[in-house]
């Protein structure tokens, strides 16, 4: 296989890859809208609001008309630490593929030659910026 052909490959196994990925999340967005659609209307006749403080409140009023909670609610505590550990993998997932970015881009600058500036220390410690400019080479 030449070089080409084989990008192309790997650009066919990815985007099948995604498009199955994106077919799922759409999937799995849907229906935690349908869960949220009917949890807004069940605390909505609580007077509460869809809120994490809501949905406690609302354990809490049935609490106190004698109704078991306790599977309930600790799911809901289960949902909110996976809610948390998926917000801190998102955060992380984003600030990775924006490093990725920046290094894709810097090498792309160093092989078109573009200028770009560097910081260096000097041997005081203080800072100094210096201009690249050349190309790296030319096919």
């Amino acid at each position: 296989m030449k070089p080409g052909q084989i990008r192309c490959f790997f650009i066919q196994i990815n985007s099948a890859t995604l498009s199955s990925l994106v077919h799922s999340k759409k999937a799995t967005i849907a229906q935690i809208h349908q869960f949220s659609t009917q949890l807004s209307q069940v605390l909505s006749t609580e007077k509460l609001q869809l809120t994490p403080s809501g949905v406690t409140d609302f354990f809490k009023k049935a609490e106190t008309l004698n109704l078991d909670t306790s599977t309930s609610s600790a799911d809901w505590q289960e949902i909110l630490t996976i809610a948390r550990q998926c917000r801190l993998l998102n955060e992380n997932n984003g600030a990775s593929i924006n490093l990725l970015m920046q290094h894709s881009q810097r090498a792309l600058h160093i092989l078109q030659g573009k200028s770009q500036q560097a910081t260096t220390y000097g041997a005081d410690g203080s800072t100094q910026r210096e201009l690249f400019s050349h190309t790296l080479f030319s096919v």
